[in-house]
């Protein structure tokens, strides 16, 4: 796992989170809606939408498409439970993004463009070298921290 703490749009997050959850079967006109928000309760994960005014559209699958405006927060818990990420709102659309994320998310985070694929091997890299310095029998996580400039 790795720390994360950066700033990023709430489009670099949305795309995240459908990347992560439900590329393969959204819709593509709530893919082209930037005010369109994936929703998933249960034990295997979960995204919970924090907003002003939010209104249910259609369940699909184990996914519920929201239609969110003025958006406060977003909290995100993968299948897995190896990524807890939450997004709160700064200024507008831009907020700042916290949490723990694994290599897998990672990648995700790169492909939404909320890091870039260098800052993406920076991070692996830095706690793959850090692994090597612990105890074969060491459980401890790595930690990082990012504050990468994002495109607004």
């Amino acid at each position: 796992m790795v720390e994360i703490d950066l700033t990023c749009h709430l489009e670099g997050f949305r795309r995240f989170l459908i990347s992560s959850t439900c590329r393969s079967f959204i819709p593509e006109s709530y893919l082209r809606d930037d005010e369109v928000f994936p929703e998933k309760a249960g034990d295997q994960g979960s995204i919970y939408v924090e907003a002003v005014d939010k209104v249910d559209l259609k369940k699909i699958r184990d996914v519920t498409f929201v239609n969110a405006k003025d958006i406060l927060g977003i909290i995100y818990t993968s299948k897995s439970g190896n990524t807890k990420l939450k997004w709160r709102e700064l200024r507008g659309r831009t907020g700042r993004l916290t949490g723990e994320a694994s290599n897998n998310s990672l990648v995700n985070m790169s492909m939404a463009r909320i890091l870039s694929p260098q800052d993406v091997e920076a991070i692996i890299s830095s706690q793959e070298g850090q692994a090597e310095e612990q105890a074969p029998a060491s459980d401890s996580e790595e930690q990082v921290q990012a504050d990468v400039p994002q495109e607004q």
